[in-house]
């Protein structure tokens, strides 16, 4: 685990720890009014709303339609769509297994012909967006899409040629070190978004970083 994954993970702890993490689980489960949470919680209408104020702010709140009341109706709030990275996850150990027992049963060509398929899939659900887009916006949709996934990557262009890095923001960090294959699935995606073959330059090591270079059409 990198610093500043270390960094996220224990300022989420210390979130879900708080008054405002109570909320947040109470929201996960369902939408509820200010008067709810305030009676879930033993708080205040007003310090309930404090908090909503401070989880709206920080994107992690949102209001979903009202609800009737007595004398007027009430605002409901539930979790903002990028809300539940806060909540812890074992998806990085479950992969890991995962690819580990996959790597075992299949042979070297067969296992990179799956990590390559495995790119495709996922990028098949985004290409109807992208239809008709040139070769700039579809890097950025790249960009973007890994991002999605949980990783952080950035375009750069030296000596006429195109690359996407990304330095500890690999979306499967929690795999390439023990199975380097892995980056065939990022590979594969970056080569149906962008519409152009992507070649994997990765480095391994103490200093991991993700390295792909964009063929010229």
């Amino acid at each position: 685990m990198t610093r500043g994954d270390m960094q996220r993970t224990g300022w989420n702890k210390r979130l879900l720890a708080s008054t405002r993490g109570r909320i947040l689980a109470l929201l996960r489960s369902e939408n509820r009014t200010v008067n709810e949470l305030a009676a879930a919680l033993d708080l205040t209408d007003n310090a309930v709303r404090a908090h909503l104020l401070s989880l709206e702010r920080d994107g992690l709140v949102q209001q979903h339609g009202i609800r009737p009341g007595k004398r007027k109706p009430h605002a409901a709030y539930g979790l903002s769509t990028g809300a539940e990275h806060i909540f812890p996850k074992a998806y990085g150990p479950l992969l890991a297994h995962f690819v580990t027992v996959i790597s075992n049963r299949l042979n070297r060509r067969a296992l990179r012909a799956t990590m390559r398929e495995v790119g495709r899939a996922v990028a098949a659900d985004h290409l109807e967006r992208w239809k008709g887009r040139d070769r700039r916006e579809r890097i950025k949709a790249a960009l973007d899409l890994l991002h999605d996934l949980g990783g952080l990557a950035r375009f750069d262009e030296r000596d006429g040629k195109q690359f996407i890095y990304g330095r500890n923001g690999c979306p499967l960090a929690a795999i390439t070190a023990g199975h380097p294959e892995s980056c065939l699935i990022v590979e594969s995606l970056l080569s149906k978004v962008i519409g152009a073959p992507a070649k994997k330059c990765c480095e391994y090591g103490e200093t991991p970083r993700c390295c792909f270079e964009l063929a010229r059409k």
